[in-house]
């Protein structure tokens, strides 16, 4: 009678091996990272942004001084900023990606140096009581970071920021003043609508 040899179990592959196959995976996770679009751009929080800048909009005109205007302005944009970081943070929790993966991190390097090109053209504006040309470069320069941010995101982040662009430049060239009917229009109304475009298509 043929005697039966017990089945062995596979040999584990050598350690090398296995190292060999992580550093692949760890690369092409990264390719991907690197290549995907931004996607944590967030709609809802979008339109809280909208409705913080109406609300600002009214509470700047009944302000008698520029001064007391920009600080209403300002104001709204802290709190404008916060929550669209917590909301960008809460849609990339739920999507299971990290905030700063490769594209948000190309988002950043695209959209904060122009608002830090704002922040310092605010107080040269104000000091030179060139106060009335705010609004256009906030807008302008807003919108020049959303386009540039948003090559790294979807397509509908980018043509807001150009809308941006064109509602800052018109606010330059053709109405130079402190008209915050053109801040309500454009924080306001286009982040409000861009807002709602983004939640409906792209989850929130």
């Amino acid at each position: 009678m043929a005697s039966i040899r017990p089945i062995r179990a596979p040999a584990p592959p050598p350690v090398e091996m296995q190292a060999h196959a992580l550093d692949h995976l760890q690369y092409i996770r990264r390719t991907m990272e690197r290549a995907g679009a931004f996607t944590a751009v967030p709609g809802l929080g979008g339109i809280f942004m909208g409705f913080t800048a109406l609300a600002a909009a009214w509470m700047a005109s009944r302000e008698a001084t520029a001064a007391a205007r920009m600080g209403v302005w300002l104001s709204a944009a802290a709190v404008a900023l916060l929550a669209g970081i917590a909301a960008a943070s809460r849609k990339s929790r739920r999507a299971g990606v990290p905030l700063f993966s490769g594209p948000g991190r190309k988002f950043v390097a695209g959209f904060v140096p122009p608002l830090l090109a704002g922040a310092v053209l605010t107080v040269v504006l104000f000091r030179a009581e060139l106060a009335a040309f705010l609004p256009g470069a906030w807008l302008l320069l807003y919108g020049a970071g959303v386009v540039s941010g948003g090559a790294a995101s979807v397509r509908v982040v980018p043509l807001m920021g150009m809308c941006f662009m064109l509602l800052g430049a018109a606010a330059l060239l053709f109405s130079p003043g402190w008209n915050d009917l053109l801040l309500a229009a454009g924080f306001g109304g286009l982040h409000i609508l861009f807002g709602i475009v983004i939640s409906v298509k792209y989850g929130g």
